[in-house]
């Protein structure tokens, strides 16, 4: 029995779980350094240029099963109150999950210059949070969300009724392919363009929803210099076969290479502290409710298989952690950034 099958069926501690973790997380970023050879530029605009033949999404179905279509009691018992699925701002040591929710979501209206009354697309939309933020926030505002989940979609129109929401509309398409005649004054994307292959593809499309001032706010998880895919094969790819196929770990300038249709106008880096200290609190909502979890997690499999799924997501909570805490949180972290047009009108 391999080592990960060790862990899964809980028969080791989770501090060594972890020194595992961390073990990998050495190996991964020798190999990465080892291919960039010293040079972190000439390694991205490869990456960059590999990712241009690409499709623009690949392996949705894979990624939808692994976490988009999980029950949303699953969710609701790990999560914050406001279901962010995504790294939250932590202010001070006292601060709570639910503070750091609301203090993330403030700043993400803030960066994206967000105003009462604006045309909203929520792209990647999650479990609602961001979505319920601006119905809540911005009131005559007009909100499309856009989910590959219609779990998703449905957990967000009952929330929105409970609360009286008239001015959100929730829509379930595969951002790989969807197009819209209508046209924002914003879109905003948080967490999601780290399932995305051909971001200039996507880049292009969005360009052609915005108005002529609209602008485009993306918030991704990073690393400082380096970005590479997430494979399926192999025991040291646990990763991505259960949690992220079909992703990519973007590096912090990545989009900076896909400047043609959309720029950056401005960006931001978040140490990744606060996404550690965010999974480590989702990791202690899940232990503190195991029973209701497995309950959760058990409602179409069995009880030895919901066991083990169960485990599988604290350490994926722990793999998160670890990896946003190593180097002091300068290693990966997340990234901000706001997209303007060109402004020679060339979109």
């Amino acid at each position: 029995m391999s080592l990960i099958q060790l862990a899964e069926k809980r028969w080791l501690p989770d501090p060594v779980i972890r020194i595992g973790m961390r073990r990998l997380l050495r190996e991964r970023l020798q190999v990465e350094e080892q291919r960039a050879n010293g040079d972190y530029d000439e390694a991205l605009d490869r990456f960059a240029d590999q990712q241009r033949q690409s499709l623009v999404t690949i392996d949705t179905h894979r990624a939808n099963e692994q976490h988009y279509e999980v029950p949303a009691e699953f969710f609701q018992l790990v999560l914050g109150p406001r279901l962010k699925y995504s790294c939250g701002w932590w202010a001070n040591p006292q601060s709570s999950l639910e503070d750091s929710e609301n203090l993330m979501l403030e700043l993400t209206c803030r960066r994206a210059q967000i105003e009462d009354g604006m045309s909203i697309l929520d792209l990647g939309c999650g479990w609602g949070s961001l979505t319920l933020w601006l119905a809540e926030h911005y009131p005559n505002s007009r909100i499309t969300s856009l989910s590959n989940s219609k779990s998703q979609r449905e957990f967000i129109q009952s929330r929105c009724k409970d609360l009286g929401f008239k001015n959100v509309q929730v829509l379930t398409e595969d951002v790989g392919i969807f197009d819209t005649y209508l046209r924002f004054d914003r879109v905003v994307s948080v967490e999601m363009f780290e399932h995305v292959r051909n971001h200039e593809n996507l880049l292009r499309r969005i360009s052609s929803w915005l108005e002529d001032h609209g602008k485009l706010f993306v918030h991704i998880f990073c690393h400082r210099n380096l970005a590479y895919a997430f494979e399926t094969d192999g025991e040291k790819n646990w990763m991505g076969r259960h949690f992220f196929s079909g992703g990519i770990m973007p590096a912090e300038d990545l989009f900076l290479r896909y400047q043609q249709d959309l720029q950056v106008a401005q960006n931001w880096w978040i140490n990744g502290g606060h996404y550690a200290r965010t999974c480590e609190n989702w990791l202690s909502n899940q232990d503190e409710q195991s029973g209701a979890v497995r309950d959760a997690l058990g409602s179409c499999q069995s009880a030895d298989a919901a066991d083990v799924v169960s485990q599988r997501w604290r350490m994926f909570f722990m793999a998160c952690a670890e990896l946003f805490k190593f180097n002091d949180g300068n290693e990966w972290g997340v990234g901000h950034y706001l997209f303007e047009k060109p402004a020679d009108g060339r979109s």
